[in-house]
């Protein structure tokens, strides 16, 4: 039954655009990607890169990089399932325009004209490989990232935060409890639920603001609240009166809302009890414990064999 229900949330979780809302054009003059979407309205070219990450995976993914020259803070957007980077282009273009941030979106693994086909281990992966672009490229400090997570988004960007204590702060819209829970509602967590962002809520050390719609079909604005309250750096939520899965960023107080709730993450202080900088340093403290861990299983095993 477990790898039924697995197999049956992953479904429900990923529906990539098909076809693609875009295509990659490479320009001959300059060797410069850029996307090529039926829309009209772009932003100049140079305030926009377009990329292709390897990730540990072996997909290649694509992602999209807008600049805004006044930012002192860069948004890392994992996007909802139905998506991809052409029908997010222009809101990602009007967020880094009308909030001054920078802001990375990307495809995962399977949608738009990215390699590979999408599930819950590829989205971490797709995630990581964005995350160590910025810092390598850009030389993003993880203290000017915010992790924005909308819909199956706040899976990744949720499991990203909890491993990243320095992240400056996590948006997540329109999140979910787990990927089981937004069909049944089940009370304890089971190994083979995706996307257990329940668990995973209370290791973020961040300030977290979530939105919700009141009106959300898909997912009940309930798996929002619990999340909120589960968090240990909670801001003022954003429940849309009246708001759906899909159209939260229409409401005349979403732009407002998020821009107060960056102007105060700039102001914060970064706490300095948050020691580790990257990724490899928490997998290898993590990794270590494991190892101590397993060393004291199999020791006390040995232990009481010959007892």
């Amino acid at each position: 039954m477990g790898t039924a229900t697995s197999t049956m949330a992953a479904k429900l979780a990923f529906f990539p655009p098909n076809p693609p809302s875009y295509t990659v054009v490479t320009e001959e003059s300059t060797g410069k990607m850029r996307i090529s979407t039926e829309m009209m309205r772009h932003r100049r070219d140079e305030e926009i890169e377009v990329v292709k990450i390897k990730t540990r995976r072996g997909n290649e993914i694509v992602a999209m990089y807008v600049k805004n020259p006044l930012a002192k803070l860069t948004v890392l957007y994992s996007h909802g399932n139905a998506a991809d980077l052409g029908h997010m282009f222009l809101i990602y273009n009007e967020l880094s325009h009308h909030l001054n941030i920078n802001l990375m979106g990307y495809d995962y693994s399977g949608y738009g004209q990215s390699s590979g086909k999408p599930s819950e281990q590829e989205t971490y992966a797709d995630i990581e490989a964005v995350y160590d672009w910025l810092r390598e490229t850009y030389g993003t400090k993880d203290e000017r990232i915010i992790l924005y997570g909308q819909s199956v988004g706040s899976g990744p960007s949720l499991e990203l935060a909890s491993r990243l204590p320095r992240v400056r702060a996590l948006v997540l819209h329109s999140p979910f409890l787990s990927g089981l829970r937004v069909m049944y509602a089940v009370k304890h967590s089971f190994w083979f639920d995706i996307y257990k962002n329940i668990d995973k809520i209370q290791l973020v050390e961040c300030p977290v603001l979530v939105i919700h719609g009141t009106d959300d079909k898909v997912v009940d604005i309930s798996h929002g609240k619990q999340l909120w309250e589960l968090c240990k750096e909670k801001y003022e939520p954003l429940w849309l009166k009246g708001g759906s899965h899909c159209n939260l960023e229409m409401f005349p107080e979403y732009l407002p809302h998020l821009r107060k709730f960056i102007s105060a993450i700039e102001m914060l202080p970064v706490p300095k009890f948050r020691r580790h900088s990257s990724l490899a340093e928490h997998d290898h403290k993590k990794e270590k414990q494991q190892m101590d861990s397993t060393k004291s299983s199999t020791s006390s095993w040995i232990g009481s064999r010959h007892s």
